[in-house]
């Protein structure tokens, strides 16, 4: 059975309270267990923080025992060096993942700091986003 560890980073533990018109209305609680229904030979473990830190350590603690992680790490992508690092310090392939379209959002959301450290990013597909990063690391 593969692993994969989902990351969200800040304010994603808010998904179906948080600007619906953007996030959608679904919580990711409730996302996670129809993704885990429609995928069940795989093992699909989530982790949300607030702290850019505790992303990393997450990061650290998963990337060399599981076959790829899911990170959307909110607004962290587009400050954090450090979460660039943490990625390209471990084996395990990462997939960038956004619910918008960043690209067509704000212009401090046009630029990450992780995409060059990740194997692929998938934008503006709402919470399927994450279905796709999965169809690709199972890939």
């Amino acid at each position: 059975m593969k692993k994969f560890q989902i990351i969200n980073g800040p304010n994603l533990n808010l998904l179906g309270k948080r600007e619906p018109a953007v996030y959608g209305n679904t919580s990711f609680e409730a996302y996670l267990e129809v993704l885990r229904n429609r995928y069940p030979s795989c093992e699909i473990d989530c982790y949300q923080s607030n702290v850019e830190g505790e992303l990393i350590d997450k990061i650290h603690e998963t990337g060399f025992s599981y076959d790829g992680i899911i990170l959307n790490a909110g607004a962290y992508t587009h400050t954090s060096v450090a979460l660039h690092d943490a990625i390209k310090a471990v084996e395990s392939p990462v997939v960038e993942v956004h619910i918008s379209n960043v690209h067509t959002r704000e212009e401090f959301r046009r630029h990450s700091m992780i995409s060059a450290a990740c194997k692929g990013v998938i934008a503006g597909f709402g919470l399927k986003s994450y279905e796709l990063a999965l169809v690709a690391l199972i890939n």
